[in-house]
């Protein structure tokens, strides 16, 4: 089996990932590959390790393929979407599915397309949300009205969220609303004009990047705030906080693609949490680490240059396909498929160090998907495919820089 060559651990390569990395043809190049079948497997795992309160939703933001959503649908309770065009692509996609509709800025149009669809939480995020949401919903009555949470930025204890890639709360952020306007929400929520909407719980999505103790750690304290909330609900709101939503962010690390997430050790967590608070169901909204492992981004090696003592391999594509290293700083795990066919009469142009600059065709300096990585060999015209490749990936990627040609997408069954 081939391997990811990375600073540590090597990862195999799955054989069908590597055999039909070798049947594509180089005109194919670059494409991306998805391992369906792993992705439902440990998506599986995932639900099989959370406890029976525990809700699993998908945050599509991560990665919205089609064909990757439907191989989720038994695996998950429902998406989680943060605009218009995502509550369209995945009601699409999933007919049927429950929707979580969240973002810091829902414009009228993404306000009347989701209370159009339906979705099954709301999650408001300012006081003029809410006067926005109940002046659309002041017919609704019973079982027609809107379902919501108060996404709240809660203060967390010192050190929590301490060296985490990405932080939405717990300090200053776009996202949510403050502990201390929450009371004005609970008075808006008590109104007669609120008459359409129903409060069901919180939603705290604090940061991203976390492991398991980190992770429970800021669910003890979101659910312990909402547990002390709902003790001194208005009257007309009592028993309205059942559920807490405690996002997602569980860690994926790039720099070791076999240090996974411990979601057994998470589920166990849970389950004594929910314990203590029999009446109380919680959510959480993953993306990165349901998705990141079940894509490979497959490319080959046009140049092999020297500069300035360095070794540097520039490959079809880059980050234009790949934004992720770029966007997070890391090199890209990968492994090289060799192709022994030169068919050029000159020297065929190889790494000589050991180490080498994976680079893209991007006329910047900043296209790079692995820096100074270690490899064995690697040649011209030898393939490279880049591990954990399956979430925020070409979706947020910058894809008409240049106007390169788009990779192509293949499904592994």
């Amino acid at each position: 089996m081939t391997t990811v060559s990375t600073m540590s651990t090597p990862v195999a390569l799955p054989p069908a990932v590597a055999t039909q990395a070798g049947e594509l043809p180089a005109t194919a190049l670059p494409a991306y590959l998805y391992d369906l079948p792993s992705l439902r497997a440990h998506a599986a795992a995932i639900r099989a390790a959370l406890p029976e309160r525990v809700e699993l939703y998908y945050a599509a933001k991560a990665n919205p393929d089609p064909a990757l959503l439907l191989a989720l649908r038994d695996a998950v309770d429902g998406y989680e979407v943060s605009s218009g065009g995502e509550l369209a692509h995945v009601r699409a996609a999933v007919p049927g599915a429950a929707l979580a509709f969240g973002g810091p800025g829902k414009t009228a149009e993404e306000l009347a397309a989701a209370l159009d669809a339906g979705v099954h939480r709301w999650h408001v995020e300012s006081v003029a949300e809410l006067h926005r949401l109940a002046e659309a919903t002041g017919h609704r009555t019973g079982a027609d009205r809107v379902d919501l949470l108060l996404r709240v930025n809660l203060p967390l204890g010192a050190g929590a969220l301490d060296g985490v890639p990405l932080a939405m709360g717990g300090r200053p952020t776009p996202f949510g609303l403050d502990p201390e306007q929450v009371a004005q929400c609970l008075r808006l929520l008590a109104e007669p004009r609120c008459a359409g909407l129903r409060l069901r719980g919180i939603h705290a999505h604090l940061a991203s990047g976390l492991d398991a103790a980190g992770q429970l750690a800021v669910a003890e304290q979101v659910v312990a705030w909402s547990v002390e909330l709902a003790d001194r609900l208005p009257a007309e709101l009592t028993g309205a906080i059942e559920e807490v939503n405690v996002g997602g962010g569980m860690a994926v690390d790039y720099a070791d693609p076999t240090a996974r997430f411990d979601w057994t050790a998470y589920g166990e967590g849970l389950a004594r949490l929910l314990a203590r608070h029999p009446g109380l169901r919680l959510r959480i909204e993953p993306g990165r680490a349901v998705t990141s492992y079940c894509g490979w981004y497959l490319t080959e090696v046009l140049e092999v240059k020297r500069s300035h003592g360095e070794e540097f391999a520039v490959v079809r594509g880059g980050t234009h396909h790949l934004r992720t290293p770029a966007a997070r700083g890391h090199a890209q795990p990968f492994a090289v498929l060799p192709v022994e066919a030169w068919p050029h009469p000159w020297p065929r142009p190889a790494v000589a160090s050991g180490r080498v600059t994976l680079a893209g065709q991007l006329c910047t300096p900043k296209d790079v998907l692995a820096h100074r990585a270690a490899v064995p060999t690697l040649r011209a015209e030898d393939r490279v495919a880049f591990a954990m490749a399956g979430a925020y990936a070409w979706n947020i990627s910058h894809h008409a820089f240049l106007m390169h040609p788009q990779p192509g997408f293949h499904l592994l069954e």
